[in-house]
């Protein structure tokens, strides 16, 4: 492993204590009762999306270090897989803002997550197949 994948490898595997921290102060504000119900369930989700998805990049960075792509196509592999990590679960964030504040944005962002998430997929599946 080297270049892209193992530099975003490295981030994939400091962002998870992150993640579960988060889940740690999910318990406290859920014995705190400082958010609506509403809000609890996009939190949850936030966390959880993060932390299945930093999974799958590790999963995906592993296959991509082993295809022939080019250094170039790693990068944007990295950075499609970075970003939809980023944006899938941070949409689930945005709910947390105010009434009428974050959920329409956060069901766009969470949208382009989703959008980059397949892209970086399909090329991870390009290039295990043909490269």
């Amino acid at each position: 492993m080297h270049g892209p994948t193992q530099l975003f490898t490295v981030i994939a595997l400091v962002s998870l204590p992150t993640v579960m921290y988060g889940g740690y102060a999910l318990m406290g504000v859920m014995r705190d009762r400082k958010l609506t119900e509403h809000q609890r369930a996009m939190f949850r989700a936030g966390h959880a999306h993060a932390g299945v998805l930093l999974i799958l990049a590790l999963v995906a960075l592993q296959i991509l270090s082993r295809t022939t792509l080019s250094d170039t196509t790693l990068w944007i592999g990295c950075f499609l897989l970075l970003f939809g990590v980023l944006a899938q679960s941070g949409g689930f964030f945005l709910h947390l803002l105010p009434e009428g504040k974050g959920g329409k944005l956060g069901g766009r962002v969470t949208s382009v997550g989703a959008v980059l998430l397949a892209a970086a997929t399909l090329l991870t599946a390009y290039g295990v197949a043909f490269a």
